[in-house]
């Protein structure tokens, strides 16, 4: 089989649509469970990198708490940065996956093909967000013990934020088409975190110089 610039009728590899229920249906788990799955291959990569902003998005909700301790804030704070290395590491293997694919079908995007601004991992990090943020204003909107006027607010903004995942899960769709037809590259974008790194933050290698 040849290797072929442009693929008009290749298959996606999974339906933004089922990723939007997956991601819906674990937040709700989640908050009953603690966060994991069994899933593989790409279902999987979504899982992990959904985990990830599960974790981070309740560490951060701590970390806002004016009756944590100045320690339990300085652990909260290690945490997220763990998690959000974490986070940005899963961003990164979930496209490289979707390259892999790419390669195993032998779709090679043409020559004059235009990059998107995002790759299908950083886009599948908002939705996984987005379903975390819809998630928490539905609680608010159904909240028995508050007013009437919080609930409608949270209301009001649960429709816009239905709206914009319902653009999202089609704005996905349309760029993993384009990609899987070789009519968008896909590249990874690398984060190079640096603030973990003890070899690059200042903060940590001047400190372990300075132990020594």
């Amino acid at each position: 089989m040849s290797t072929s610039s442009y693929a008009p009728h290749q298959a996606l590899p999974v339906a933004s649509a089922e990723i939007g229920a997956l991601l819906a249906d674990l937040v709700a788990r989640w908050h009953e469970v603690e966060p994991a799955h069994a899933e593989e291959g790409l279902r999987g990569k979504v899982c992990d990198l959904h985990r990830f902003n599960f974790l981070l998005w309740h560490e951060e909700d701590i970390a806002r708490s004016p009756a944590v301790t100045d320690a339990r804030i300085a652990a909260v704070k290690r945490a997220i940065d763990g998690y959000n290395q974490a986070r940005n590491d899963a961003i990164e293997k979930l496209d490289d996956w979707l390259i892999g694919e790419l390669a195993t079908r032998r779709v090679v995007a043409r020559a004059e093909a235009p990059a998107a601004t995002e790759t299908p991992g950083a886009a599948i990090d908002r939705l996984s967000i987005l379903e975390l943020r819809r998630f928490h204003m539905r609680e608010q909107a159904e909240r028995p013990d508050a007013s009437p006027e919080h609930r409608a607010k949270a209301a009001e903004k649960l429709v816009v934020l239905d709206a914009q995942r319902d653009h999202l899960v089609t704005a996905l769709d349309r760029l993993l088409a384009e990609i899987f037809s070789g009519g968008r590259p896909l590249r990874v974008f690398r984060q190079m975190k640096m603030y973990n790194d003890p070899t690059m933050n200042p903060y940590l290698y001047q400190t372990g110089t300075k132990a020594a």
